[in-house]
């Protein structure tokens, strides 16, 4: 998969994935490649920072712990033209979640144990973020804790810079 920073003929900037180089000219001459918040084809690569990887030691945190092998995970997706107001929301999702987490406790990999502690008063409540496995999530719900998943990642507070 390559990912381009993406822009339409309005100035609307979105990310877009394909297969291939290729696989993108070939959708953005068939005019299959739209912008999510206008519609509008006639979409063009944007210019973007080169793609660095990761130092070859170390994992990316969290993908261990999903359920699915990596190449087997699906996820929902659409080809055709999104509403403009599924931009807009997609554009202001990552401000809501830092509002969401502003206040809110990193307790990684402990997050099912403290949920359920505070669950049963055995903790005082807070509001609290973490790591949890697709079972613990289950779980979790099924005793009638709330929980919900993070639309992006969040790195641990000790991995920032």
């Amino acid at each position: 998969m390559i990912v381009f920073d993406l822009s339409c003929p309005s100035g609307h900037r979105f990310e877009g994935w394909f297969k291939s180089s290729e696989e993108y000219t070939s959708q953005a001459a068939r005019g299959l490649v739209s912008c999510p918040e206008c519609g509008l084809t006639g979409v063009t690569k944007a210019p973007m920072a080169p793609s660095v990887g990761a130092k070859g030691n170390r994992q990316v945190a969290g993908l261990e712990k999903l359920d699915a092998p990596r190449g087997q995970r699906k996820a929902p997706i659409t080809n055709g033209k999104l509403p403009p107001e599924v931009g807009k929301a997609m554009r202001e999702l990552p401000e809501i979640q830092a509002k969401a987490l502003k206040d809110s406790k990193y307790v990684g990999d402990s997050f099912a144990e403290k949920s359920r502690a505070m669950h049963y008063g055995e903790q005082d409540a807070q509001n609290i973020h973490g790591e949890a496995t697709l079972n613990e999530a289950k779980e979790l719900l099924d005793e009638g804790i709330a929980v919900s998943p993070l639309p992006f990642p969040v790195a641990p507070p000790d991995d920032l810079n």
